[in-house]
């Protein structure tokens, strides 16, 4: 009989364990046989369903074309080998358990920041993913508009975050927010479509992948030669010289302005950054900041933000198809 567990991720919310190996991004899995096993499909293409409820202002035949526009988005990077397959409406809604991989509205009130959530379902015994399902909160208003409608949240930059979650993806630091006075944050400027924190309704802006989401979803699907074409850059982050966990290291490209990041993930404060192209790179590491720890680490997991934010003494080569070299960005306290 397999065991299986699930695992949420939301809009403003993630709960997981972070996988301790090299990516461009932050991803999730699960332990098997002592070691972590990134959530991804094995299988394509990936099959979904789409309840058959609409809400104000989105039919279900809106709701569908949104998500295969999101779905596409994600299976047209040229450097991932990555499918999904519309199987049909349903009646089944999402969170049933049923084997499904079910899309759809569930009026979640109480749930006043969470505009959507993934859920999976994986076999703890193969570490297989076994369902995964989105719900969208029909507590918001929702829009399909193609230039976006004042007030509604566009449901097309929703579900790109969300289908990158369903296909293992998890979130990104690479944003700047302000502080409201409600105590929520609002986004001024993100270059990742897996950042946690939405736009305001009626932006737009979330609908393309930007560098992090492409190294993120090609690290876990390479197509082609990705991993000759691409290298990775590593190191450790360590402050009076210990290793620091949960530290945020960006790697800005110097040839394209591009930005791909990662975490430190053990206590030893080891990071690799896959997915980069071959190049010069300034390297900036930070505390997080720009959303709560909880977005991305469990609450027992040892983060530490109390370091001021750097950059490494020098520009870091990344060779193609190999890695840069291990080097050490010494953090002080705040």
């Amino acid at each position: 009989m397999k065991r299986c567990f699930t695992l949420a991720l939301a809009v403003l919310l993630a709960i997981g364990a972070p996988v301790r190996e090299a990516f461009g991004y932050l991803k999730f899995g699960t332990n098997v046989g002592g070691r972590e096993v990134p959530l991804r499909w094995s299988v394509m293409p990936v099959r979904y369903y789409i309840n058959d409820q609409g809400v104000s202002g989105v039919s279900a035949s809106d709701f569908q074309a949104a998500l295969g526009r999101a779905f596409s988005t994600w299976q047209n990077v040229p450097t991932a080998a990555v499918s999904y397959q519309f199987v049909g409406f349903t009646s089944a809604r999402p969170g049933e358990g049923d084997g499904m991989n079910t899309l759809g509205f569930r009026s979640a009130p109480e749930l006043d920041r969470v505009l959507a959530a993934t859920s999976f379902i994986v076999d703890t015994v193969t570490g297989a993913l076994l369902e995964s399902d989105i719900f969208f909160n029909s507590a918001f208003l929702w829009s399909t508009s193609a230039s976006g409608t004042a007030g509604r949240v566009d449901l097309e930059s929703i579900a790109l975050h969300e289908t990158g979650h369903l296909s293992g993806l998890g979130h990104s630091m690479i944003g700047e927010t302000e502080m409201q006075a409600n105590g929520g944050r609002r986004v001024i400027a993100a270059e990742a479509v897996m950042f946690p924190i939405a736009y305001a309704a009626g932006s737009v802006a979330a609908r393309v992948p930007r560098a992090d989401d492409i190294a993120g979803i090609s690290d876990l699907y390479p197509g082609g030669d990705f991993a000759e074409d691409f290298g990775s850059l590593s190191g450790r982050v360590t402050k009076n010289g210990r290793g620091v966990f949960g530290a945020h290291i960006v790697a800005f490209s110097a040839a394209s302005g591009s930005m791909i990041a990662n975490f430190s993930l053990d206590t030893d404060g080891h990071f690799s950054i896959a997915g980069l192209a071959p190049g010069p790179y300034v390297v900036r590491v930070e505390p997080i900041d720009d959303a709560g720890v909880d977005s991305y680490f469990g609450a027992s997991e040892p983060t530490d933000v109390d370091f001021c934010a750097m950059y490494f003494d020098r520009l870091i080569v990344v060779p193609r198809g190999g890695d840069s070299g291990a080097i050490e960005v010494k953090v002080t306290p705040k």
